[in-house]
């Protein structure tokens, strides 16, 4: 009788093992696991789905491009079933999204709050052609990007005048050079190399990544234009799954994705972007480093230098019969919104 006990007891066991999951989600991105997209948004959004789930839903992260090809590539691994769920950097692609591109131009963006809570509301109006290939997970953006310098301080514009500076997106490709710079486009996981072997004298990026690219000790010199001026850049980040991933699901587990999307997961993530990019800056001031603020009164050139770039956004949505002006003011409105909340 003991024996059958403890054979019957094995039996259920391997049972429950083998039916814990009906489904695999495998989510694929570019940084490393200690990143914090990784460590603060997308473990506890793996913790979440599969409790909520009760188990039926098991989630695999796969940092580090470890499922093969490259960044710029994400996209459309998870629109062609290649990966369940992919994030990256719509800038990756450029032109590929020109609507969402408008909060890539120069001086539109905020805290990481503030811009990804803007995102939602234009998502909902404006996106849902250019996210028509996927199920979007999350529309979101980090706080405004700094200037990392291996080579001195800027402090002003004619210290940016011939640096070789990396930029995260078409935009602020158009917006360094116009502002003097050479700007070099490359995704975030090779500024490391770039910046030790001196193909870039310096980069964007926001504070919190810096400490996942281990360039503390490549750098010497930082620069903020702060948020309250607009921040020179961001980009726009999407977590998307596969559709017809999606669409295979029973109602019940569409609807622990859909809870833990949207609007829910991207407060989880903008305040997650903000808190590290806080104890990111916090550790620079604590070992001494140089950081450097634009202040407001000595941006207007920067600002003039720049205007072009977003004037050629606006007359290329025209171009396409659609009302740029209308959206770049909806940008700059549904931003300003969200930073008064």
């Amino acid at each position: 009788m003991k024996t059958f006990a403890l054979t019957a007891l094995a039996t259920l066991s391997l049972t429950g093992a083998a039916m814990a999951a009906d489904v695999t989600l495998r989510v694929h991105h570019f940084l490393s696991a200690d990143a914090p997209m990784h460590t603060e948004v997308l473990v506890p959004w793996e913790a979440a789905v599969e409790e909520q789930s009760g188990g039926r839903i098991d989630v695999q992260l796969f940092p580090s491009m470890q499922l093969g090809g490259k960044p710029p590539q994400l996209f459309d691994q998870a629109r062609d079933g290649i990966v369940d769920i992919s994030w990256t950097l719509l800038g990756y692609t450029p032109g590929r999204f020109p609507i969402a591109e408008v909060f890539e131009l120069p001086f539109l963006s905020g805290t990481a709050v503030q811009t990804t809570t803007a995102l939602q509301e234009f998502q909902a109006k404006y996106l849902a052609d250019e996210m028509g290939q996927v199920k979007p997970l999350l529309l979101h953006a980090p706080a405004g990007y700094k200037f990392h310098m291996r080579t001195g301080p800027i402090t002003s514009l004619e210290d940016l005048r011939g640096k070789k500076i990396r930029a995260p997106s078409r935009a602020m490709t158009d917006a360094l050079n116009a502002l003097g710079a050479t700007a070099v486009g490359m995704p975030v996981p090779e500024v490391a190399q770039a910046l030790t072997t001196g193909v870039i004298d310096g980069a964007q990026i926001p504070w919190e990544v810096v400490g996942s690219l281990r360039i503390e000790e490549i750098t010497d010199a930082h620069t903020e234009i702060g948020s309250e001026n607009g921040g020179m850049s961001t980009a726009v980040m999407a977590l998307v799954m596969n559709q017809a991933k999606y669409d295979s699901l029973p109602d019940d587990l569409k609807k622990v994705i859909d809870d833990n999307s949207g609007a829910t997961l991207a407060t989880m993530a903008g305040e997650a972007f903000d808190r590290v990019e806080a104890e990111e800056r916090q550790k620079f001031l604590d070992a001494g480093a140089q950081i450097n603020v634009i202040p407001a009164d000595q941006l207007e050139p920067w600002r003039t230098a720049v205007q072009p770039v977003v004037d050629a956004w606006v007359q290329s949505m025209t171009d396409k019969g659609l009302d740029g002006q209308a959206m770049l003011d909806d940008a700059k409105a549904m931003l300003a919104a969200a930073g008064a909340q």
